[in-house]
């Protein structure tokens, strides 16, 4: 790079001293009278350089040479060298020379090495009908501008000045799309030049859709589409995945299969599906994507294996998530992770270390996802030792950075055994990043279980303070109050809440059976078969009151007397989950239920009490847990 700019000063010399002297003359008056072009380069509005007068065709011609050897050597540089460079072509007359190659070259240039603003000034200043490059080097400088703003001022440039550019412009201008309405401008641009039949173009907008939150647009686009190919579902399915719409996901890989479908499902599409299997608990489904994957190809596939293994662990699976991970014949630490993660979210705490140490004799390094899993297996088996050694290995043996994550477990673990206070002495001054509000929520959640009214406040100022606190969070505390039968402070919350608008999320439980998700709500009346499910639910009541179930009138955060706290808990969605599952399921599968809030006291003893009634293992993910209920326990040990 020296040696061509060296070359390029001594060509700009030699030509200078071949120029007439009238022309020397003129150079000099001129450059006086204005201030240096590496000033004005670095400015908005760039004033245009004189042109100098032609040397002698073959100085020229070499001076041409050595400016396209050197443009076209460069693919980026310093912002500081490119100004540098800017300012002895503007200075030699060099673009001047050759607006062509040289220009397009030097455009190119700019919008590498200059920040986007900066470097939308400068293709301004040069950009003319004889230095516009071809449509190639216009879809690089698009791709080189970082905002998708002057990207898209840069088009509207290029098109004025005669340049239309492809599908392919404007797919660039896709990728980078942060607003809703550089979306929908660019739509209005791929409907009217006619490129919607372009696959690529088409599915970088919907990805584009799916990113602002439009999942519905995103689906329109998709059936409006002549042509779908499997990029394209993909796309939506993950799009569904974004929105939450994880039912609607699992319908696609169906509607996929079908006969006038041309596109088959790849393994990617196997990788979404799981995970969207994984999020809703959906077993039976992802079985059949597994053996979809296998009967195409795509079960050695490593990324589809730890897919399922996180998915036979979030469903409960374990021993089918240890086969498999015995089954994959290299491990990453993805692998690992997964393992290690699935085993202490189902309460086999000894087990997951026991894994953890066995990765580190396979000379497989942890990585942050790994100590998550290790340290949340300390946190659900109360394991506070091992828990701290494993927060000393990690910043001490491999020189990681605990995160937030990494602190809530340790929080959790801490709350687990009673060191409420420590717990949050380590959150308030020795934690080396702030505190987020999934940590308060830990530490909250610690208060109900121990009646620490007290530090729960305080927990809730803090939550406050972030502006994050939620309705789950209010109903923590309003628990914690009525674990303590102080119905006044529920009172005062309850009214807090209606003041500031605060709506609970409604407890939802879901159900699969035959790979379709049944779900359920509190009195829910919605489903088909209503009253086989109630019916069965009073037979269930019956004969666990028979065997001591009493309902725990706590967790009915309404001032009532005994008997309409009963009844309000009665129909839990929990409840109606089980005894669905009880006429559908035969006696030897486990009943597997998911729910999205935190399994309430009453629930919990509910199904304690079921599992060893009626000899059935229920296992329950609700939203920080797995509870492996069986013959009257829970793995959870009664904390949660």
């Amino acid at each position: 790079m020296g040696g061509a700019i060296a070359r390029l000063e001594s060509r700009g010399s030699w030509i200078r001293r071949r120029a007439p002297a009238e022309v020397q003359k003129q150079n000099l008056a001129t450059s006086r009278s204005r201030p240096s072009h590496a000033a004005m380069a670095t400015g908005t509005h760039l004033a245009r350089a004189p042109h100098p007068t032609p040397a002698s065709s073959s100085s020229a011609a070499a001076a041409t040479s050595v400016a396209a050897e050197l443009l076209a050597s460069a693919s980026r540089l310093p912002a500081r060298r490119f100004l540098q460079l800017h300012a002895h072509l503007l200075r030699t007359g060099l673009l001047a020379l050759s607006p062509g190659t040289a220009g397009s070259a030097f455009l190119s240039l700019a919008a590498a090495s200059l920040p986007s603003p900066r470097a939308l000034a400068v293709l301004h200043h040069h950009l003319t009908p004889a230095s516009l490059p071809d449509t190639f080097r216009c879809n690089a400088i698009l791709g080189a501008l970082s905002d998708p703003h002057d990207a898209l001022r840069f088009l509207r440039r290029m098109r004025a000045l005669g340049r239309r550019g492809n599908a392919f412009s404007l797919a660039i201008l896709l990728k980078p799309c942060r607003t809703l309405a550089h979306a929908r401008q660019l739509h209005a641009n791929v409907v009217a030049e006619g490129h919607l039949r372009d696959a690529l173009l088409a599915t970088s907008l919907m990805r584009c859709y799916a990113t602002c939150g439009e999942g519905e647009a995103a689906r329109n686009l998709f059936y409006e589409m002549p042509v779908r190919d499997t990029i394209a579902w993909n796309v939506l399915i993950s799009c569904y995945m974004r929105n939450r719409r994880t039912k609607d996901a699992l319908k696609l890989f169906q509607e996929m299969r079908g006969r006038e479908n041309e596109a088959e499902p790849d393994d990617v599409t196997c990788i979404l599906l799981l995970q969207a299997c994984t999020s809703l608990g959906a077993l039976d489904f992802g079985e059949q994507v597994w053996e979809y994957a296998k009967e195409h190809g795509y079960a050695g596939e490593l990324k589809v294996r730890n897919s399922l293994i996180a998915m036979y662990s979030r469903c409960g699976c374990v021993e089918k998530a240890y086969q498999v991970f015995c089954d994959t014949p290299r491990k990453s630490v993805v692998t690992w992770s997964a393992l290690i993660s699935g085993l202490a979210a189902n309460g086999f705490g000894k087990d997951a270390i026991s894994a953890f140490e066995e990765m580190i004799r396979s000379d497989v390094a942890p990585d942050a996802q790994t100590f998550t899993g290790v340290l949340s297996a300390c946190s659900h088996s109360g394991l506070v030792d091992e828990g701290f050694r494993f927060l000393d290995m990690m910043r001490y043996d491999y020189r990681l950075m605990p995160n937030v994550c990494h602190y809530g477990c340790i929080v959790d673990l801490m709350g687990r055994a009673g060191l409420l206070e420590e717990a949050y002495e380590l959150v308030t001054k020795e934690m080396r990043v702030p505190p987020d509000a999934t940590i308060w929520r830990t530490l909250l959640g610690a208060c109900r279980v121990h009646g620490k009214v007290d530090l729960g406040e305080r927990v809730i100022s803090h939550l406050i303070e972030l502006k994050a606190q939620q309705a789950g969070d209010y109903v923590l505390l309003l628990n914690t109050y009525a674990a303590v039968g102080d119905w006044m402070k529920v009172a005062e919350v309850r009214k807090l809440m209606k003041e500031k608008g605060i709506q609970t999320t409604p407890g939802c439980t879901t159900v699969e059976l035959n790979g379709e998700v049944h779900e359920f709500v509190a009195d829910d009346d919605a489903h088909p078969r209503k009253v086989e499910i109630y019916e069965k639910l009073n037979e269930i009541n019956m004969h666990l009151r028979i065997a001591g179930y009493v309902p725990n009138v706590s967790s009915e955060l309404h001032d009532l007397d005994s008997e309409g706290k009963g009844s309000a808990l009665a129909y839990h969605s929990e409840k109606l989950a089980i005894a669905f599952a009880l006429l559908v399921t035969p006696q030897h599968r486990p009943i597997r239920l998911a729910k999205n809030l935190r399994v309430c006291v009453d629930c919990h003893n509910f199904t304690k009490v079921f599992s060893g009634i009626y000899s059935r293992l229920v296992i329950v993910r609700d939203r920080t847990r797995f509870h492996h209920f069986q013959g009257g326990q829970c793995s959870c040990n009664d904390y949660w």
